[in-house]
C-alpha cells in the first residue's frame, strides 16, 4: 500500500528535503503540498501529514488533523510540555495520532539519552545550542526537549547559579540554555556536565538537513501504524 503524504511547509529546508524523501520512496507518494496559503482543507483524504513550518502554523495543522482524524507527523519546534499535555487529552479523545519529533537525526537523539544518563550524576548542567542564522526560534526545539528529558532523569531540578542573570541564557526545566544563531553552521548542540573536578561534555552536529533524512521516513511510516501521542524520535525508533 502506498502511503498519500500531505506535506506542510514544503518551501522550506525541512520541506524540500521531506519532498525529496517522498518522491524516492517507493512506498510514498505526494498528495498534496501546502504552503503559507494553502487552505488546510486540502489535507482532507491524506493517510498522514507532515508538518515542517512555524509554531502557530503548526498548532493550527494539528488541531486540524485531531479534528478530521488524520495521523500527524510533527517537525515544528516549540511543543514544550505545558502544550504536549494539554494535546494528549486532545488525541486520546479523538483517536487519532500525533508524532511531535523535535529533530530528526538519530545521532541529535543518541546525544540527548546519553546526556539524559549522564546528568543523574553531576550536579551542574548547561546546553549550548547553535543553529544557522535564518532560524527563528530560540532555544530550539531539541535544547527544550534535552534541558526536560534531563530534568526527569534526576528527578530533581539541577542546581544551577546565576537566575536572574540576563547573560546565564533562558532557563528551561531548571537548565540554562544558550542560543547562538550563526552563518556557516546548520545544526548544533553541546550538554555540558560539571562534577568534582571534571566536565563532561556530549557534542552533537550535524553539516547538513540530509542528516534527518532516516528520521523522517522512519517518523511518517509509525504514525500511519500507531495510535496515540508520541514524543521525540526515541518513540519511533526504539
Amino acid at each position: 500500500m502506498t502511503i498519500k503524504v500531505a506535506l506542510v511547509g514544503a518551501t522550506g529546508r525541512m520541506g524540500k528535503l521531506a519532498l525529496d524523501l517522498i518522491d524516492s520512496a517507493q512506498d510514498l507518494s505526494l498528495f498534496a503540498s501546502l504552503n503559507s496559503r494553502s487552505a488546510l482543507s486540502e489535507l482532507d483524504g491524506a493517510d498522514v501529514i507532515l508538518d515542517v513550518t512555524k509554531l502557530e502554523v503548526s498548532e493550527k495543522v494539528v488541531d486540524y488533523a485531531v479534528a478530521a482524524g488524520i495521523p500527524v507527523v510533527v517537525g515544528t519546534s516549540g511543543w514544550a510540555a505545558a502544550k504536549l499535555s494539554v494535546l494528549g487529552a486532545e488525541v486520546a479523545k479523538s483517536g487519532t495520532t500525533v508524532v511531535i519529533v523535535p529533530n530528526f537525526s538519530i545521532g541529535s537523539m543518541l546525544a540527548t539519552r546519553f546526556a539524559a544518563e549522564a546528568a543523574k550524576y553531576f550536579s551542574t548542567i548547561e546546553i549550548v545550542e547553535a543553529h544557522h542564522a535564518h532560524k527563528v526560534d530560540s532555544p530550539s526545539g531539541t535544547a527544550i526537549r534535552t534541558a526536560e528529558l534531563i530534568a526527569a532523569a534526576r528527578g530533581e531540578l539541577p542546581l544551577i547559579s546565576g537566575v536572574g542573570q540576563t547573560a546565564r541564557g533562558e532557563v528551561v526545566a531548571g537548565i540554562p540554555i544558550h542560543s547562538l544563531r550563526l552563518s556557516g553552521i546548520s545544526a548544533k548542540q553541546e550538554v555540558i556536565l560539571g562534577g568534582e573536578a571534571e566536565v563532561l561534555t556530549i557534542q552533537h552536529e550535524v553539516s547538513s538537513v540530509a542528516s534527518y533524512s532516516a528520521g523522517i521516513l522512519a517518523s511518517i511510516r509509525f504514525a500511519v501504524a500507531k495510535k496515540g501521542l508520541f514524543v521525540g524520535l526515541e518513540s519511533v525508533v526504539s
